[in-house]
């Protein structure tokens, strides 16, 4: 049996698999559960600062994606420009 298709068909499914993983939670951000970690907090589920807590987690992740995004922008723009540097 010849293994090199086979070995073709797994590379290329682990390239793929590696993009999915675009679009999720930043690693800054840890990733955690938002309402574990508000409640590890000591806030109860509904007060002030239990919704001010999951408000920080969102504009904490928010930020991280846009840094993400804005690093990867500019990461293309340079390879635009560059076009003489691999």
């Amino acid at each position: 049996m010849n293994s090199k298709p086979f070995l073709a068909i797994v590379f290329a499914g682990l390239m793929l698999s590696a993009c999915s993983a675009r679009y999720q939670t930043p690693v800054a951000v840890g990733g955690d559960d938002d309402d574990a970690v508000c409640l590890g907090r000591g806030n109860a589920q509904g007060s002030p600062e239990y919704v001010a807590c999951r408000k920080d987690r969102d504009v904490q992740r928010n930020a991280a994606t846009a840094r993400a995004d804005r690093r990867q922008r500019d990461l293309g723009e340079y390879m635009l420009n560059h076009p003489e540097r691999p």
